[in-house]
């Protein structure tokens, strides 16, 4: 065995899994884990006593050193040499690097996997190094749950980062191509490849779509460095697993531009990204990158901060507490977002794809920014607005979504409704305002009768004219389709 199978037989022998540390330090100190304070999870440590399994969560999730005897006991297979070998730890039980459990659940059930990435600024004390690569973070976690699982030949990983995207790809592709121009990163990728058994991974050296000039993919996934950092200033760190080295948010658009060379027919791309507000709408600016391509797409804004915000946001984000440094960067930012007259950034989602033929039909572009059930299914979304296109949705029997209720408000007294609203369970839990007309055609779509016929016996139940309900109302519907909460028979 290699040192590397060695190590992940002794992490699967201690039970190092994202269940077992949260039985070791409990939901509390977990949640606290997470908002980057790890006092209760010692402190329940501490109660335990000692274990391999509360020896590794010291060491390589808490960034604690421990006795070299207590981690060569541990990880009995891969022994402390071989831990200092692989760069986890130094001879005297200092960690230097971060390696905790990652679990989700897909189509197959749930998969358990171990994430390594640089040590974070808990673990370091002060501001991470410009080549810091991170893990499995919030962003990362987004876009691997936004990820269309549609099986593929190749897919693209743009910017892999710790491989966490590539990963998730290799579950539906034959074959990964994950590029990065960090060799550090590409590095750590390999190894939580090779850790985590799979093989399907080939890692590239370059920047953006360099290394793969000329070839084409099924899936474009890419978390890119899309943080919006001064370029003037002296003294701003620039990293690299966030800060591309464009002004504003070129990054973004150029990402949008190029990737269509690089899809197959019907390929899809998915990525996440920061737009600018200024004199200029954000969201609109995205319309326009997308609009001079041969796309369809389909853009979320899940968020926007002031620049204020901004910049607190992510000068924090790279280790630096309040104080004279804190305020010397603060003020470049903000310098920098002056200069250019921005206000405000959004982020969001992109979701882009090469129709199979022809121009695209899809360009959605839209403000999604509160809570969610779940994440969106982007898969779901492409395949109702393929159904609905150049179909007579008039002609079909459509039925409302078993995760759809309505809900409706009443004055004290009174026997009809002053608000309804159609609710969404999952994905982005849309509300959506129903007039009558609207609430009674969709109460009747049961999958009896054509959406025509229910417009016309809604018309004269209303007394009202069928051409005019139908030319209101059918738009509507269309929308309900397309976001999930009406459905049609997709088999026809």
């Amino acid at each position: 065995m290699t040192a590397i199978a060695d190590l992940a037989a002794d992490l699967a022998a201690a039970r190092f899994t994202v269940d077992a540390l949260g039985g070791l330090w409990g939901e509390d100190a977990a949640a606290a884990l997470h908002r980057g304070q790890r006092v209760p999870a010692l402190r329940a440590l501490e109660r335990v006593g000692s274990s391999p399994l509360a020896t590794l969560a010291r060491a390589l999730v808490l960034g604690l050193p421990v006795a070299p005897e207590a981690l060569a006991a541990a990880l009995p297979g891969l022994g402390l040499d071989g831990a200092v070998a692989l760069g986890l730890v130094d001879a005297g039980g200092s960690p230097l690097l971060d390696l905790r459990p990652y679990s989700f659940v897909d189509g197959t059930g749930v998969v358990s996997w171990w994430i390594a990435s640089d040590l974070g600024e808990l673990a370091l004390g002060g501001p991470i190094p410009e080549d810091h690569v991170l893990g499995v973070g919030g962003a990362s976690a987004t876009l691997s749950g936004l990820m269309i699982g549609t099986p593929v030949d190749v897919a693209l990983d743009l910017g892999t980062g710790c491989g966490i995207q590539a990963l998730h790809a290799a579950r539906h592709a034959g074959r990964v191509v994950a590029t990065d121009i960090s060799e550090r990163a590409l590095h750590l990728a390999r190894f939580n490849a090779e850790l985590n058994g799979v093989t399907n991974i080939e890692f590239r050296a370059g920047s953006l779509f360099e290394p793969v000039a000329g070839e084409r993919f099924g899936h474009v996934v890419s978390n890119p460095p899309f943080v919006i950092t001064p370029r003037s200033a002296e003294g701003v760190p620039s990293y690299e697993y966030r800060d591309g080295g464009m002004v504003g948010d070129a990054l973004v658009a150029s990402v949008i531009k190029d990737v269509e060379a690089h899809l197959e027919p019907g390929g899809v791309a998915q990525l996440l990204g920061n737009w600018e507000y200024g004199a200029h709408d954000g969201l609109a600016r995205v319309e326009q990158w997308v609009r001079f391509t041969g796309l369809d797409a389909w853009v979320v804004e899940r968020e926007r901060q002031d620049v204020e915000q901004y910049a607190e946001t992510w000068i924090r984000d790279g280790g630096t507490r309040p104080g004279p440094e804190f305020d010397v960067l603060y003020g470049a930012w903000l310098d920098d977002f002056a200069a250019r007259g921005v206000t405000h950034v959004g982020f969001g989602y992109v979701t882009l794809r090469r129709p199979a033929s022809g121009g695209p039909t899809l360009r959605r572009f839209e403000v999604l920014d509160g809570p969610v059930a779940g994440p969106p299914d982007a898969a779901a979304l492409l395949a109702a607005h393929d159904w609905m296109h150049g179909r007579d949705l008039l002609a079909e029997r459509l039925t409302v979504a078993p995760d759809v209720t309505e809900q409706r408000h009443y004055w004290p007294g009174d026997e009809h409704p002053t608000v309804m609203d159609l609710r969404q369970g999952s994905g982005f839990a849309r509300t959506v305002p129903l007039g009558t007309a609207l609430a009674a055609v969709v109460g009747a779509c049961d999958g009896t009768l054509p959406l025509g016929a229910i417009c016309a016996a809604v018309a004269d139940l209303l007394e009202v004219d069928a051409g005019e309900l139908t030319a209101e109302v059918l738009p509507q519907v269309q929308e309900l389709v397309l976001v999930g909460m009406v459905t049609g028979d997709r088999g026809r």
